[in-house]
């Protein structure tokens, strides 16, 4: 399950759809070498790959990512406890990362809305 509380200092996940591997490093605090070892470790972390293998994340990948930093840096897993973990709760973490974008997307319908009520 994706500990929110432990991720408060990351900035928020911004409404696009694809994601560039700097771009993610920024908003999961992740060296892009950390990044691309944690592909190789945890199968859930598939991004995209375009023209020249350039890596395109989308949201759901971020949201795995920040909860993958959380397991190992807050948490204190290692990384076979972490990808055990992850791969024995995957029905509850899609329903809290599901329940994560919700939640994200309706704060940014109702920013939206203020906007346009001005």
């Amino acid at each position: 399950m994706l500990e929110t509380s432990n991720n408060d200092e990351l900035p928020p996940i911004p409404a696009k759809r694809y994601f560039t591997i700097g771009e993610v490093s920024e908003l999961c605090a992740v060296k892009p070498h950390v990044l691309r070892y944690w592909e190789q470790e945890f199968p859930q972390l598939k991004p995209v790959k375009r023209r020249g293998n350039r890596r395109y994340y989308q949201r759901q990948d971020v949201m795995l990512i920040r909860q993958i930093r959380s397991l190992l840096y807050q948490q204190g897993f290692t990384i076979g406890g972490a990808r055990q973990r992850l791969s024995g709760n995957e029905a509850k973490e899609d329903l809290s990362q599901t329940q994560q974008v919700i939640r994200q997307m309706r704060m940014e319908l109702e920013d939206l809305l203020q906007v346009l009520r001005r």
